[in-house]
C-alpha cells in the first residue's frame, strides 16, 4: 500500500501531489475509495508528470482506471481539471461540478466573449488605462488558446448540501463562483480545493455571473471563510501545499490579514489616492505590471468590502471610479 494513504474508518484517501515550480509548491488532488466506490477528486493539470503521478498511484494501489466511478470537480481552474478529458477517452465517467462551472468547463463562446467585455470595462473604470488594454488582448488570446481544454464529458451539477459519495457539497464562491467544498461528517473531513491553503492565501479573483455583472467576490470570500470556520473538520486535504489541521485558527489568520490589507488601503484613499489602477501601483509597486489580473482582483475586492462596510464611497469622472473616505464612518 502506497505510504501515503490514508485510512480511516473503512474509508482510504489517496493523495497525488505534484510539485508546482512556483509559489503555489504542490498540485494536489485525490483517490477516495469508500463503501467500494472510486472517486477522483480534481483532476490536476495537464502534463505528463500529472499523468504518471496519477497513474502510479491508481497502480501501487491495485485500481485501473476502469474502477474509477466518478470525478469531482471543487472549481473550474485548469490546474484543478487538467485530466478530465484523458481519463474519460479511456473510459466513459460522470464528471461532477457546480452548476455555475459549466458554461466555463464547456467553453462557452458567448460567456467567454462577454467576459472580455466585463473586464474591458472594467479596467476602463478602474483607471488602469494601457495596462487594462494589454490584458484584455491578454485575455482574448487565451481564449483561443484554451478552447482544446473544453470538458468533453457530461457534467452534472451539485449544489449546497447534494450528497456525492458520501461527501456533502458546501458551496464557498470567492476565490471562484463555482467553488465547492466537500464535507465528511463522519470523519471530519474536508476536501476544500483553492478555499483554503496553507502556505498562501488564496485570492479571490473577480469575476462577473453568466449575466456580467461583477460579483463581490471577496466579500463572498469572507463569508465563506466565516462558514467554514464553524465546521467540525480535523483535517482539509488542499488543493496545494500540505494538509490542514487548524482550520478554525488558520482562517481567523487570513481574516486578520485582509482587515489589516483593507485598513492599509484606507489610509492610501484618505493620502488622496482615489482610483483603484493608483492604489494597486502604490500598493503592488511592481507586482502591478507582472502579475496585473491577480493585483487588481486583490485592490478591486478590496474596495468592494470597504464600500459594503460603507467605509468609502465613489463618484464617477470622465468614465472612471474614483473612491474617497466616507466622512461619516
Amino acid at each position: 500500500m502506497n505510504i501515503l494513504t490514508i485510512t480511516k474508518e473503512n474509508c482510504s484517501v489517496y493523495p497525488i501531489k505534484v510539485p508546482a515550480n512556483h509559489g503555489l509548491k504542490t498540485f494536489n488532488f485525490y483517490l477516495r475509495k469508500e463503501a467500494g466506490s472510486l472517486s477522483l477528486i480534481d483532476a490536476g493539470v495537464d502534463t505528463e508528470e500529472c499523468w504518471d503521478a496519477f497513474m502510479s498511484i491508481m497502480t501501487e494501489n491495485g485500481f485501473a482506471l476502469q474502477d474509477l466511478d466518478r470525478i469531482i470537480l471543487t472549481h473550474n481552474h485548469e490546474d484543478h481539471i487538467g485530466l478530465v478529458n484523458r481519463i474519460s477517452s479511456v473510459k466513459e465517467i460522470p464528471v461532477y461540478a457546480h452548476a455555475k462551472s459549466i458554461h466555463r468547463l464547456k467553453r462557452d463562446k458567448e460567456f467567454f466573449a462577454l467576459r472580455i467585455e466585463f473586464f474591458r470595462k472594467l479596467y476602463q473604470e478602474m483607471g488602469c488605462g494601457a495596462s487594462g488594454e494589454q490584458q484584455i488582448e491578454k485575455l482574448k488570446a487565451a481564449v483561443k488558446r484554451n478552447e482544446k481544454d473544453k470538458i468533453k464529458a457530461d457534467i452534472i451539477s451539485l449544489a449546497e448540501s447534494d450528497t456525492i459519495a458520501g461527501l456533502q457539497a458546501i458551496e464557498t464562491p470567492g476565490h471562484s463562483p463555482d467553488h465547492l467544498v466537500f464535507l465528511d461528517t463522519e470523519r471530519k473531513q474536508l476536501f476544500g480545493g483553492d478555499h483554503l491553503i496553507g502556505h498562501i492565501s488564496s485570492n479571490a479573483i473577480v469575476e462577473p455571473d453568466q449575466e456580467g455583472n461583477r460579483i463581490l467576490t471577496l466579500v463572498e470570500y469572507i463569508r465563506s471563510l466565516e462558514k467554514c470556520s464553524g465546521l467540525n473538520i480535523e483535517t482539509i486535504y488542499s488543493g496545494h501545499g500540505s494538509f490542514i489541521h487548524n482550520h478554525r485558527e488558520l482562517i481567523h489568520h487570513r481574516l486578520e490579514k485582509i482587515h489589516q490589507k483593507s485598513e492599509r488601503l484606507l489610509g492610501l484613499i484618505d493620502s488622496g489616492m482615489s482610483t483603484a489602477a493608483q492604489l494597486a501601483q502604490s500598493y503592488y509597486k511592481d507586482k502591478y505590471e507582472t502579475q496585473f489580473s491577480l493585483v487588481m482582483s486583490e485592490i478591486i475586492g478590496q474596495l468592494d468590502w470597504l464600500e459594503t462596510k460603507k467605509k468609502i464611497g465613489k463618484e464617477r469622472k470622465d468614465g472612471v471610479w474614483h473612491y474617497y473616505v466616507n466622512p461619516f464612518e
